[in-house]
Parts: C-alpha cells; structure tokens; sequence
C-alpha cells in the first residue's frame, strides 16, 4: 500500500492517549474500561507488564501502555499521593474476531490491560477517513494499522494484537 491510501477500518473505535499520544483500539476488542487499578508484581516480568489485577474473580495481566509503546514516562511523574491517574482498559485478545461476552479467556480468548492516561472518545469510524501509514516519526511501523483524524488532532489506530500479542506468550 502507498502512503495515504484509505484503509479498511472496525466500525467504531476508542480513541484514547498513552503519554501525548494518541491512539485507538477497535471497541469490539475492549472488553471495559476501569479506573487505573493498583497491580501486584510479577517477579521475573519483563519491565513492561505492571502485575496483575483481579477483575471479578479474574486475574488479569496489565501491561503500562508507556512502555509497550517505547514511549518516554509521564514527567514528571504523579505522586503517590495524587492517586491513581488514568484507567486500564481490558482488552479481549484471539479467538474469534467480534465474539462477545467471553469470560475469563473462554473460546481461545485472553484477557490483557492496557494503562492509558486518558479514555478520549469513541468514534465510528465513518466520522473519520483512516489512511495507511507505515512510517510514523517515534512509533514502530508494525504497531500501527491506520492513521486518522479527530477534532484536527491525528491518532493512530494501533494493531492491538501486535503489540500485546508477544506479552501473552512470555
């Protein structure tokens, strides 16, 4: 595909900012979105993976969003006082593309969170044109489906699978 061809895109889209950029993730894959959650860590984690959470009974697998991204860290840094800043959006990976409702990772499909800093907007994509792009200043080309627009601001429409799929299987 050359620069600037219009991409094929999900139906809606959660818009949402990791540091100061912004991105989207196809809504058929967010399971919910929950307030960032304290984690216990894993010894032995690679650096990216925050710890785990237990939603409802679940324990989940967080991944910081920062990190995951290569980006640099908030600076400067919340206190530890100011609480928690920002949410964790969990996400349902595999199986089934569009399959609802699975619990726990049923049906092939696994549980991960995903830190964001802030939870901007969902969109249909119709409200936007979302051209391919492979070479983004900052960000790795295989991470990124499609880049679109919003309120003048540009985001990018990350490969969810891509970038937490390797997390899933360390």
């Amino acid at each position: 595909m050359t620069e600037g061809s219009l991409v094929s895109a999900p139906a809606r889209l959660l818009v949402f900012r990791v540091g100061t950029l912004a991105c989207a993730a196809d809504v058929d894959q967010v399971r919910e979105i929950l307030p960032r959650l304290p984690t216990t860590r894993i010894p032995g984690a690679p650096p990216v993976v925050a710890g785990l959470v237990n939603v409802r009974g679940t324990l989940v697998t967080v991944v910081e969003g920062w990190r995951a991204l290569g980006l640099p860290p908030l600076s400067p840094p919340p206190s530890p006082d100011a609480g928690t800043i920002g949410s964790t959006i969990i996400l349902e990976l595999g199986g089934e593309p569009g399959t609802q409702g699975s619990q726990g990772g049923q049906g092939g499909r696994k549980l991960i969170g995903f830190t964001v800093d802030e939870v901007m907007d969902m969109m249909a994509s119709g409200a936007t044109t979302l051209e391919d792009r492979k070479s983004l200043p900052g960000v790795d080309p295989t991470l990124v489906r499609a880049v679109g627009r919003r309120n003048g601001e540009l985001f990018i429409v990350l490969d969810v699978a891509a970038l937490l799929g390797p997390v899933l299987t360390s």
